[in-house]
């Protein structure tokens, strides 16, 4: 049986004015990229924390790769690499004093894959942090993090201040990490960067994971967005065949073309359609950020967890 990545168990982690995460269980096994979203104060920092034995939990208890967080935390440190969110380096140290120290926290796991990182990255090395900007600090950060080639990787809002193309290279890097069976704990507040990179997503809400999903059975769970055009003078009859379905809302014409979207099975839309001549359909799937949002107003129903 395939060692789970992260294991939480009733875990709940409590803070003076209130929690930070509510009985919180989950199972993200070994082997993919986990998306983990929600809004700012939603409990993602404060479980990733608790993961790495920043934190202690109220109560419940969390695994990582198989050790428990608290009591195996050298181990746990030692096999897994972390990016946070809040990402503070030595300032006077150059790039490459930045790599040595963090190296040096984990002494038998050397930084094997640090060149590779550097070259992928373009990460400067040889002027002090002090000198650099944002997104050059971040590319240190990610070459710490996996520099060690770790199995678990912990990334906090991973690709703040980083160019389109060196995101691009990180979410190959990522698809790289999976086809060698390591593992990736994202969580990020770009809904459109999780749903590029993982294979499946925890939605957690005021300390409550709401559901885990792959990102596709949460789309098919969205409204699908569909624009038909008819034929001339058909328009007003396609939008009434088309509001006795009870799966369409937010039906709309604009002559012949007609735009609604379908919350439910597609096959009673397209016998409804039947009845006027299509002229073109094109439909297209939810994207993530509407479902994340519509699960936060409740528009949606929580699935299976998994």
């Amino acid at each position: 049986m395939t060692t789970l990545a992260v294991r939480a168990e009733q875990l709940t982690v409590s803070y003076r004015h209130g929690r930070g995460v509510v009985g919180l269980e989950l199972d993200v096994p070994g082997g993919e990229v986990f998306g983990f979203l929600g809004p700012n104060g939603a409990g993602k920092t404060t479980t990733i924390r608790t993961m790495l034995d920043l934190l202690r939990p109220t109560s419940g208890r969390i695994e990582v790769l198989g050790l428990d967080s608290h009591a195996d935390t050298i181990e746990v440190r030692a096999r897994t690499g972390y990016l946070p969110g809040d990402l503070a380096l030595p300032e006077r140290l150059t790039g490459q004093e930045v790599l040595d120290w963090s190296a040096s926290l984990r002494p038998g796991r050397p930084p094997r894959r640090r060149d590779e990182l550097v070259e992928r990255f373009g990460a400067e090395l040889h002027r002090p942090v002090r000198q650099l900007s944002r997104g050059n600090r971040q590319k240190l950060g990610l070459v710490m993090a996996f520099q060690h080639d770790p199995e678990l990787v912990v990334l906090d809002e991973p690709t703040s201040g980083l160019d389109p193309l060196v995101q691009d290279e990180f979410q190959r890097m990522l698809r790289d990490q999976v086809a060698q069976g390591r593992s990736t704990f994202l969580s990020s507040h770009s809904l459109d960067e999780v749903q590029r990179v993982a294979d499946r997503v925890g939605i957690v809400r005021e300390g409550r994971l709401v559901t885990v999903e792959t990102v596709e059975a949460l789309r098919e769970r969205g409204l699908r967005r569909v624009t038909a055009t008819v034929a001339d003078g058909q328009g007003e009859r396609a939008v009434a065949l088309l509001g006795a379905v009870a799966a369409v809302t937010e039906l709309g014409r604009d002559g012949d073309v007609v735009s609604f979207a379908v919350g439910g099975a597609f096959a009673p839309v397209l016998a409804a359609l039947s009845g006027v001549e299509v002229v073109d359909l094109l439909s297209r799937s939810a994207d993530l950020d509407e479902v994340f949002l519509a699960l936060y107003r409740g528009d949606v129903p929580t699935g299976e967890r998994r």
